[in-house]
């Protein structure tokens, strides 16, 4: 049954650590459309960590084999359905026979026959939940929300509405925790309960997660709708989401302090709280949509929106507004130009890649020919795709919004882009050939968004971008050189999320960095301060560059002051988690970064100016040091040799990877009584005692080249100045 948990058992199993003896391990998720190439180019991107995309599919299936012969596997094919055939997974399964004996694959289906097809050893049936443990799952998703009369009857009228359904109770608790608890009674007993198949559209599975969508107020329904472009198993950003939403006009305008992005991303959290969105296995910043809730996403939009890929006739129809597809290797005219033909009045022309690769090819005719035609363009993306240039005719898309030309090579934007003057996003990240901005990007006043990251040909910014008042998000500035803005230009800037200040070498005088005024910007939850050279005025401009305490994130490159400022050890700072310094051959003392409270991260790479690590780095509180970082690396400090000890106790509470490498010089022993350390790495240290006996819980030691190495038993492993081992417990 759909929604009955199949996916989540089985990524309990292999994220466990109980299966940490198969290598590799592969998940591929692969939904109705069975397609034997996507599914095999899919597996080998996993076990070999390269792209795979080779024009013979022949050279893809001779590199797995190579990939994983001899290896113990584990394959995960989830939510395969009966459109896998005989011959397809016959072709599929040959080439894990040349894996070692026990490795394993795995498959999740909904329907029996895939089983039986596929000639099953073991089949699991999942059933049901009972009751209680729907009651249970309810429960722990309204949190504390529950009302004070919550009795027996009210339960019970909770789970029957459930069916034994995980998902359902997941989604139900996420309707019930945004309403009043006086209001639940008259949700229970709603009339949409009862619906049978033959008075409504809406398929009986869907019924219960049909609650989620009904109840949302009108604004995020759209919002929801619009979703339904998004192709299958397709992990999506929250900022991605509402950009777009943004662009298509359902934000509306916000009252007093608020902005669009404030209204856009509590839209966000409603529907991530009403499990209409679930948080990606895979990575905590990406977001899914489980299949049953992307058929209503279906459902609801209607003939308004159209995906490419899931048409039969591949024909949108007149009433289409927003449109997607999934990119391919190739892309000719053909592919459009039936499938858009009636679409006059098309607002979005979005394609996706789900191979994670960024070379794919467009043909011009769809960007010099038919795109100038579709004059309702609001969203517009080319992502992924080898273009070189735009034509002047993107000029004429005077409703634009949205245009996202990341991942491709074009070299320069034409000057007609400066005429877009709705544009409100322009996504340029990884443009590897982009060698300036515009120069008159000053025009384009209704801009919020400019995305310009690793962009590395880019010597400076457009003059003048204080002009950009509404601009809430910039991802680099580029402190150039003669006429191009200054950093100071982005004092009036209003921003948010991440920033980084490249060439700060660049800076003319103190007073200029004064005038970014970075301490108003309190969205900003990243901060990355780099230099590329010295010109001995670091230590005042890093002074001046202090950013508010509500940063999160902060990381300093190619620094080549002396020491650092004070205000980076400032407990004021009691949201920063991350701290990195790279690079800052310049700086004798590290700053005392144990006060931060907040601090779970900490990356100290590159210092070769530090040869002591003491009191300095601890800090003078009264409290433990560092009381909750998790993670601390050392990497290349060539002349760092001792580290003196916190004299108290119980200094780094909570550390659980610890890992030193490239530090030739480091002598004497590390910390002890490190209770909770779960990893330890040890690289290049010749001079370093290595002893893990009081690292009580360590599960991983990767140890190579240092002075005396002993194990948590306390025997001698090895003796030596070169030596390797690895542990695994």
């Amino acid at each position: 049954m759909p929604g009955v948990g199949k996916t989540t058992l089985v990524a309990h199993v292999f994220f466990s650590e109980a299966i940490e003896q198969f290598n590799p391990k592969v998940w591929v998720s692969v939904s109705h459309n069975f397609n034997l190439e996507r599914v095999m180019r899919a597996i080998c991107r996993k076990v070999t960590s390269r792209p795979c995309d080779q024009d013979d599919f022949s050279e893809v299936q001779d590199d797995l084999k190579r990939a994983i012969a001899g290896q113990k596997l584990l394959v995960v094919l989830d939510d395969v359905w009966s459109t896998c055939d005989y011959e397809s997974w016959t072709i599929l399964q040959s080439h894990f026979h040349v894996g070692a004996p026990g490795s394993k694959i795995l498959i999740t289906t909904r329907e029996e026959k895939v089983a039986r097809l596929i000639g099953a050893t073991e089949v699991y049936n999942l059933k049901v939940l009972s009751d209680e443990e729907c009651l249970q799952v309810f429960m722990q998703h309204i949190n504390n929300h529950r009302p004070p009369d919550f009795d027996a009857v009210l339960a019970n009228k909770i789970v029957g509405k459930c069916s034994g359904l995980p998902l359902a109770a997941k989604t139900l608790g996420g309707i019930l925790r945004c309403k009043v608890a006086d209001k639940w009674e008259g949700v229970l007993d709603d009339k949409l309960w009862s619906i049978s198949n033959n008075e409504s559209n809406i398929p009986s599975v869907l019924k219960l997660i049909y609650q989620s969508y009904h109840y949302l107020p009108s604004a995020i329904k759209r919002c929801f709708a619009y979703c339904s472009i998004l192709p299958n198993n397709y992990k999506f950003g929250k900022k991605q989401l509402i950009l777009l939403w943004m662009a298509e006009g359902f934000i509306p305008q916000p009252e007093g302090s608020n902005q669009m992005e404030d209204i856009a991303g509590d839209y966000f959290e409603d529907l991530l709280s009403r499990s209409l969105f679930q948080k990606s296995s895979e990575s905590g910043s990406l977001y899914v949509m489980h299949d049953l809730v992307g058929d209503l996403a279906r459902w609801a939009s209607g003939d308004t929106y159209f995906r490419l890929d899931d048409k039969v006739d591949g024909k949108c129809s007149p009433k289409t507004r927003h449109s997607s597809y999934i990119s391919g290797k190739y892309d000719g005219i053909t592919k459009f130009e039936k499938a858009f033909s009636g679409a006059k009045s098309l607002r979005t022309f979005l394609p996706f890649s789900i191979s994670h690769g960024h070379d794919n090819y467009l043909t011009c005719k769809v960007t010099f020919d038919m795109l100038p035609k579709l004059e309702c363009l609001r969203v517009l993306s080319f992502s992924g795709y080898q273009i070189t240039l735009l034509p002047d005719s993107i000029g004429h898309l005077k409703h634009l919004r949205y245009l996202d030309l990341s991942h491709t090579l074009i070299m320069s934007l034409p000057e007609s882009t400066t005429t877009l003057y709705n544009l409100q996003t322009l996504i340029l990240e990884n443009c590897s050939q982009l060698k300036a901005l515009p120069a008159k990007l000053k025009n384009l006043t209704r801009l919020r968004h400019l995305n310009n990251s690793n962009v590395p040909s880019l010597e400076g910014m457009p003059p003048q971008l204080c002009q950009l008042t509404n601009l809430q998000a910039l991802s680099v500035f580029v402190v150039g050189k003669g006429n191009v803005s200054r950093v100071g230009e982005i004092g009036p800037l209003l921003l948010r999320w991440t920033l980084c200040l490249k060439r700060l070498e660049n800076v003319i005088d103190v007073e200029d960095a004064t005038r970014a005024n970075l301490l108003s910007k309190e969205r900003l939850d990243t901060l990355q301060l780099e230099w590329s050279g010295t010109d001995g005025k670091e230590s005042e401009v890093l002074d001046v560059l202090k950013p508010h305490i509500n940063l999160k994130e902060l990381i300093i490159e190619g620094y080549n002051g002396v020491e650092f400022p004070t205000w980076i050890r400032h407990p004021l700072f009691s949201k920063m988690t991350l701290v990195v310094l790279e690079n800052c051959k310049g700086c004798r003392f590290l700053p005392a970064l144990g006060q931060l409270p907040s601090l779970k991260e900490l990356f100290i790479k590159g210092m070769s100016g530090v040869d002591s690590v003491g009191p300095e780095f601890y800090g003078k509180s009264e409290g433990l040091p560092f009381p909750v970082l998790e993670t601390l690396e050392f990497k290349d400090m060539e002349d760092w040799k001792e580290w003196l000890l916190w004299q108290g106790s119980g200094a780094f509470p909570c550390l659980k990877m610890l890992s030193i490498s490239a530090c030739p010089k480091l002598r004497g022993s590390l910390p002890e009584n490190i209770h909770v350390l779960s990893k330890l790495v040890i690289d290049d240290c010749q001079r370093l005692v290595v002893s893990t006996t009081n690292y009580e819980l360590i599960r991983e030691l990767n140890i190579c080249g240092c002075k005396w190495a002993v194990d948590t038993s306390g025997v001698q492993l090895t003796h030596g100045t070169f030596m390797y081992f690895r542990v695994q417990i």
